[in-house]
């Protein structure tokens, strides 16, 4: 940690909320400012790279000006009034739960950025990739930073657009059909969520999340919480994807571009289970503990639901695509996630704020290694890439299949690396479930999650076994192992999937006080 001014702390976050739309807006300039290249494209690509590398710079900067002593409370606050009539204001600030999905998000971001600037997915001008690009990532960021509920619906609804450019003009087969679904489907449910927003700000007077956090539901009566949590609770469990609300994710991966993929995984799921511990817990606790047990019914579900289409995609001679089969498997693990979350327990809400950043780390390093696999190969589907490889990635492309088998292993919650932590105390938080709800219900709940992580470890492990191993056949054809760019886009995710799996108190550290204090009445 290092002594920065509170009002250096300010700048720097309202740099990270608001630089990439600056930056968004240089890349459609006829030449971006101040950088060159071989040629036109190869500029406004480098210059999506430096805009992406300076708001990760300043993200890194603000976690280490961060008062690691008191995460329970809002740092680098800014409080203007921008619509007095409404009484909404620019509020900005983060806190040990919101800091390291904005550090995620930077991180990610500047990967797909870098990634993107050696493998430009083919499609339109780069003008409109990078300003697209620039712009779902200032979106997230808002969505993380942001206090007043109206304008974290804004940027809750900002990040739409773009994604379905990118999936749309950049995407794969079946990418129109893909990015419709996608935008009607979180379109409708960001309608419902938007009226449940009005109706908490028009019955406490104010849309200041701290402010109604604080309060903890006390101006709000049993009926309006309930009615609240139904309607937002719609929208973010859209976006989450909670099942059965998920059967546009599938269809969005398998479309998107690799670094699509990559964001839509690894940022832009965490902004549905971010609203339910950062609006539905603390202001509407009532109506909150009222739905508790479907929610986590719900989860348990998609848990299973999710392992077991991943097993059908897995399966040999199955027409089994890899980037739907890892979509599959981020509705279990958001499963796991919402689970933590129905707890309304310090450690299931840990768990579920620990398995998001684990999830955002290793399905978009997952999603990149798949993305390689198809630049070599020219497919995903399981098949086909086992006739590719002949099953023997390890022999052909030895890093890339190492690469792959440590992602996978991750991914199933291996002790030791990141996944294992969330899911475990989101399990935990289920055996031990708050005073208000049924404690049978929640440990059959947990028993069910429990099993759910048998079932990820088979598919996966059949899919390391169909892709990686077998004996190299003779006169294969070459397979091009992890070259330099790569290595530097994965090599962030590998170290953190490792640093946060050794050293879990360095999330909880940050997390466990600002949710004891969330949960016990709201944030200072």
């Amino acid at each position: 940690m290092i002594d920065i001014n509170e009002s250096v702390m300010q700048f720097l976050l309202a740099f990270v909320v608001v630089g990439p739309l600056l930056g968004a807006a240089a890349a459609l300039l006829p030449a971006p400012p101040g950088l060159k290249g071989k040629s036109p494209e190869q500029a406004v690509l480098r210059h999506g790279v430096t805009v992406a590398g300076a708001v990760l710079i300043a993200a890194i900067v603000l976690a280490l000006g961060f008062d690691h002593d008191q995460p329970s409370k809002m740092q680098a606050t800014t409080d203007i009034s921008w619509i007095p009539a409404l009484d909404v204001r620019i509020h900005l600030g983060i806190d040990g739960i919101s800091l390291p999905l904005l550090v995620l998000t930077a991180l990610l971001t500047f990967l797909c950025a870098l990634y993107s600037y050696f493998q430009m997915p083919p499609g339109p001008t780069p003008k409109a990739f990078v300003a697209l690009l620039l712009v779902l990532e200032s979106g997230t960021l808002a969505t993380f930073a942001v206090l007043d509920l109206l304008l974290f619906f804004l940027a809750f609804e900002m990040v739409l657009i773009p994604m379905y450019f990118l999936i749309a003009r950049w995407g794969g087969e079946g990418r129109t059909q893909a990015a419709w679904k996608f935008i009607l489907y979180t379109l409708l449910g960001s309608v419902v969520m938007l009226l449940g927003l009005l109706l908490i700000g028009i019955k406490a007077g104010t849309f200041d999340m701290v402010a109604l956090a604080t309060d903890n539901g006390r101006s709000l009566t049993t009926s309006v919480q309930v009615i609240a949590v139904l309607a937002i609770g719609l929208g973010l469990a859209v976006k989450t994807p909670m099942w059965p609300l998920h059967s546009w994710l599938p269809d969005a991966h398998t479309a998107a571009p690799t670094v699509g993929s990559v964001l839509l995984a690894g940022v832009l799921l965490k902004m549905g289970t971010y609203g339910f511990v950062r609006i539905l817990l603390p202001i509407t606790p009532d109506g909150f503990a009222d739905f508790a047990p479907y929610l986590a019914a719900f989860a348990v579900v998609g848990i299973i639901y999710g392992s077991l289409a991943c097993l059908a995609l897995a399966k040999q001679g199955a027409k089994g695509d890899l980037k739907r089969l890892i979509a599959y498997s981020s509705v279990g693990h958001m499963g796991f996630v919402l689970l933590g979350i129905a707890t309304m327990t310090p450690t299931g809400v840990n768990g579920a704020l620990f398995a998001n950043i684990a999830h955002g780390l290793i399905t978009g390093l997952l999603f990149f290694l798949v993305g390689a696999l198809k630049d070599r190969t020219g497919t995903t589907d399981l098949d086909s890439l086992a006739k590719e490889t002949g099953a023997a990635l390890y022999g052909k492309a030895p890093r890339l299949g190492g690469l792959l088998a440590f992602a996978a292993v991750a991914s199933l919650g291996l002790p030791g690396l990141a996944g294992f932590w969330g899911e475990m105390l989101a399990l935990f938080g289920a055996f031990e479930p708050a005073d208000q709800l049924s404690r049978p219900a929640f440990l059959t709940f947990m028993t069910i999650g429990a099993f759910g992580t048998l079932l990820t470890a088979a598919y996966l492990l059949i899919v390391v076994r169909r892709v990686c191993m077998g004996a190299v056949p003779q006169q294969a054809p070459k397979l091009a192992d992890v070259r330099t760019y790569e290595f530097a886009a994965w090599t962030p995710l590998v170290a953190l999937t490792v640093v946060a799996g050794l050293w879990p108190k360095t999330l909880l550290g940050l997390t466990d006080p600002a949710v004891q204090q969330l949960l016990a009445g709201g944030t200072r």
